[in-house]
């Protein structure tokens, strides 16, 4: 393998692009042959500490979801030996969690392709103690893949240490050179598909989740849909068109989610293009929702909430905003409407989920329901009510 330290292209993820997986270390000479079979890159996913919870939800949402690579472990010792599914959604899975990358390694036949950095503490930065991680997997030949604010090519000691094992890194918040980013031009306004953004009152809320089952719903029912990932997780997942917003200067941020939205139209002609939000406008430390609601003049908005979350996370003295204040909020800041809204269920009873989805309802004249607790078709109902007029045809394949 050729030593290569990658920078993600922001705008499109082709097959080949920046932004794709690392090639499989010594995979065979092509046959002849027209039919070619491309394999899933393996991955280890690292999340000590913080599987299940806020700090992981790029490790949740890898489990959840991964077109990129297959998730063959995930990493935490406080969840040894447990199934990374049931942790997670009380639903048996073929993901373990595993005490660490020594563990890991050595469960598989051959050497995992990936090591993932599953987390997205505060800080955006590698701990000392995950340093170590990071440098063992790269000794033992692993490709690296991160998501942290602190770009892991630009370090010294693990850069040198990839170019000397030839595996790569992979920083996916690590943006293009500002003269080759995209001013905000207008150009969205000619995007002929119904324009869906999910936003949230909070971040790491699950607005990438339940775009992803809204994104796997449509396509099954055979409306034509992309999602547009704006974060790191979903970049990960392998969304085909996106940019990490948080990590582009904000006078480009509006052109870089543009161009994305117009790339794909132009490449999928799709009847429907979700995009996935981040942060909450209303949050005084995120500045990403105002952009994406600028760059995708979204026709409509569906709005992800934590009823029994008190305050913002990672900011205990800031109360959680009242789904009504939200709404009432994003429809002044921008020209659309909030079509539904949607619930993350942590720390609620089954019983709860029931009635916070009928009072929520009533209060806000506006469908609820929740992406993973509930079945699909209830988010479905929720697009369809307010554009009766989606055509529904052959079934497509999934984001």
């Amino acid at each position: 393998m050729t030593a290569e330290i990658q920078t993600v292209d922001t705008v499109r993820r082709p097959v080949r692009g920046a932004q794709s997986p690392p090639m499989i270390r010594d995979t065979p000479p092509q046959s002849s042959s027209l039919t070619q079979i491309t394999v899933q890159p393996t991955a280890v996913v690292y999340c000590e500490g913080n599987f299940a919870k806020i700090d992981g939800k790029t490790a949740n949402g890898l489990v959840r979801h991964s077109e990129a690579y297959r998730i063959v472990s995930v990493i935490d010792s406080t969840h040894n030996g447990d199934n990374s599914g049931q942790i997670l959604d009380d639903a048996i899975n073929h993901i373990p969690i595993l005490k660490d990358l020594h563990d890991a390694v050595t469960r598989e036949t051959s050497m995992p392709d990936t090591f993932i950095y599953g987390m997205a503490p505060s800080t955006g930065r590698l701990s000392t103690a995950d340093r170590g991680v990071v440098l063992d997997a790269i000794a033992r030949g692993m490709n690296i893949v991160s998501g942290l604010h602190e770009y892991l090519s630009d370090d010294t000691e693990i850069a040198r240490a990839a170019s000397d094992r030839q595996v790569t890194i992979r920083d996916i918040r690590k943006p293009k050179l500002s003269k080759d980013m995209r001013l905000f031009d207008g150009s969205v306004a000619d995007v002929d598909a119904l324009r869906i953004a999910v936003l949230g009152t909070d971040c790491a809320i699950g607005k990438r989740t339940t775009a992803t089952v809204l994104a796997r719903t449509l396509n099954a029912k055979g409306i034509k849909t992309v999602l547009v990932g704006t974060g790191q997780t979903g970049l990960m997942q392998g969304a085909k068109y996106g940019v990490a917003m948080d990590a582009v200067p904000p006078q480009f941020c509006c052109g870089e989610l543009e161009g994305a939205i117009v790339a794909a139209w132009e490449a999928e002609q799709p009847d429907v293009i979700l995009i996935e939000g981040q942060g909450a406008l209303s949050h005084p430390a995120f500045c990403t929702s105002a952009f994406i609601l600028r760059g995708s003049q979204p026709d409509a908005v569906i709005l992800q909430h934590a009823p029994k979350r008190t305050n913002r996370c990672d900011f205990p003295t800031m109360p959680m905003p009242d789904p009504a204040s939200e709404i009432a909020l994003i429809e002044a800041f921008s020209d659309t409407k909030v079509i539904g809204v949607t619930l993350n269920h942590e720390n609620m009873s089954e019983a709860e989920i029931t009635d916070t989805i009928t009072a929520h309802s009533e209060k806000l004249g506006l469908p609820v329901t929740d992406a993973l607790s509930r079945p699909a078709a209830h988010l479905l109902a929720m697009v369809a009510a307010a554009y009766p007029g989606l055509q529904q045809g052959t079934p497509v394949a999934a984001i």
